[in-house]
């Protein structure tokens, strides 16, 4: 099993940056597939973005292109969401999840993963 934690978020204004930090603990990291979801209130738990086991494969949901980025830190078990350029639109808890597999693909939804954080609040401000 893997632990995950999530840390990181908080209240910024429009047009800023936050970057979160999922730090992992119990298993191998490297045999994770990692992701970022978010929900906002009365809304689905959505896929942001994905990476796979050595980073080689990354994916966005197309409201995030160009302003998030998805890496992850092998050494320090630990995958990071820089997110820049913020919106209104942008506010939701951030969760991020695993899944045990070590392919190429990008899961982009929530059944496909296995363990999830407890989630941290991202509040953008106009």
């Amino acid at each position: 099993q893997v632990q995950l934690v999530e840390s990181g978020g908080g209240l910024v204004q429009a047009g800023g940056s936050l970057r979160l930090s999922c730090a992992a603990s119990g298993r191998t990291f490297s045999n994770y597939a990692m992701a970022w979801f978010r929900q906002a209130p009365g809304k689905e738990r959505e896929f942001v973005g994905g990476i796979d086991w050595n980073a080689e494969n990354i994916f966005y949901v197309d409201s995030v292109k160009g302003r998030f980025t998805v890496s992850r830190d092998n050494d320090k078990m630990t995958v990071y969401l820089q997110m820049n350029s913020l919106k209104l639109e942008d506010t939701a808890v951030y969760y991020c999840a695993a899944r045990q597999y070590k392919g190429p693909a990008i899961f982009t939804h929530r059944i496909h993963y296995e363990y999830w954080g407890q989630g941290t609040q991202v509040t953008v401000s106009s």
